[in-house]
């Protein structure tokens, strides 16, 4: 009698009896000597449901950082306006504001990040934890939380995560960026990379501001 085998089209390791998805990655499990899925990767020329790319495909992010800016401006300006208060404020509504987004389509936003984050791809669970990593980060520097602990563990979950972003565009290997979850539909992937590794450095300017005091 025969038995029909699965295995994950990424981690050929990965062996099930049974249909399902990989412990490692997410994917979804396919018979056993199937062929693999193409990956879907998205050109500026092509339509998938994005239409051609234009300036205009990044509208939704240009509005979103416009008002992130002028918010922060309005916030550090009320207090006596300075360098620091203003990159705390920033930090604050870009956290709330991208694991909001996250939030929204936590599954989705989940499985696209499991296609290039370094500790997603090893464990798919990380992707509906790191949302509310971005959210207890916002939420405590709301709250007036500045320590030199929260901000180096910033840093390095944003350096952490940019880092999966620079290995898969090193590489010109097709991903799924998620930075935005599911809910906007543009392209991210560069964008993606300046995000992590931006706030990544904000991070460092708050520390080296504490530092100089």
């Amino acid at each position: 009698m025969n038995h029909t085998t699965y295995t994950c089209p990424m981690h050929p390791e990965v062996v099930s009896d049974k249909p399902g998805r990989c412990p490692k990655c997410g994917m979804a499990l396919i018979e056993a000597g199937a062929a693999k899925p193409k990956p879907t990767v998205i050109h500026a020329t092509e339509d998938k449901g994005l239409g051609i790319l234009t300036w205009k495909s990044y509208l939704p992010l240009i509005v979103i950082g416009l008002i992130l800016l002028a918010a922060s401006i309005t916030v550090s300006w009320s207090n006596g306006f300075s360098l620091n208060s203003f990159v705390y404020a920033f930090m604050t509504g870009f956290f709330l504001t991208f694991a909001g987004f996250k939030l929204m389509d936590l599954k989705g936003f989940a499985e696209g990040y499991s296609t290039y984050d370094l500790l997603a791809q090893k464990w798919f669970g990380y992707g509906y934890v790191y949302p509310f990593i971005e959210l207890a980060f916002g939420l405590l520097m709301l709250a007036g939380f500045h320590s030199t602990g929260l901000l180096w563990t910033e840093f390095g979950v944003m350096a952490f995560s940019g880092l999966g972003v620079a290995i898969k565009l090193a590489r010109k290997e097709p991903f799924i960026c998620a930075c935005l979850g599911t809910f906007l539909k543009i392209p991210l992937t560069k964008v993606t990379l300046i995000e992590d590794f931006g706030m990544a450095a904000l991070a460092l300017i708050s520390l080296s501001l504490l530092w100089l005091k």
